[in-house]
């Protein structure tokens, strides 16, 4: 067991890259301070917007066709993905498969890391970023509030190609590339 080593780290996003041993650095984003809040402020939003633009539909059914809420849901999602090749990436090729996820956010206040420690390797395996929530002791009490509950280690957001999903590879997802 290697503990990530950071080797740099930006202030202005909150970008990281960590190294592992006999691996390639592979980029992680981490947000914390003003421009957390800003984000999941703007996230909020978001998803109150695509909420009354979509079908009605009750509150936790909504949640539960755009989010995979917990380490184990999101974990089951990311397993069931099948590997799709970059130059695949169409959105024919996406309705093709089941449910992919378009980005993982996870609190980095998570004890033991133990517990989400397989998330990063497996979403890296199926080319889904993963996005760090930095908040001292209150990460997991963040991202509950997104999804409407108490606390959330992990959540990741399906890839429905909705505004929504639109508005995430804006905000969230150019810094990946």
């Amino acid at each position: 067991m290697s503990m990530p080593i950071t080797a740099s780290r930006t202030a202005i996003t909150g970008e990281q890259v960590s190294l592992r041993r006999n691996s390639f650095p592979q980029p992680t984003i981490c947000y914390e301070g003003e421009v957390l809040d800003r984000l999941l402020t703007s996230i909020k939003r978001e998803i109150a917007t695509a909420r009354n633009s979509d079908i009605p539909l009750p509150e936790k059914l909504w949640f539960k066709q755009q989010f995979s809420v917990g380490v184990n849901e999101v974990t089951r999602v990311l397993e069931r993905m099948p590997p799709i090749p970059a130059n695949e990436r169409s959105l024919l090729s996406l309705k093709l498969h089941s449910t992919r996820l378009q980005v993982i956010l996870r609190a980095s206040d998570c004890h033991p890391w133990l517990l989400t420690k397989h998330l990063e390797s497996l979403a890296n395996s199926k080319k889904v970023p993963v996005v760090f929530v930095k908040d001292k002791k209150r990460g997991s009490l963040r991202l509950g509030e997104l999804v409407k509950l108490k606390t959330a280690i992990a959540i990741g957001v399906k890839d429905k190609g909705n505004q929504f999903n639109q508005f995430i590879s804006t905000e969230i997802l150019h810094t990946f590339e």
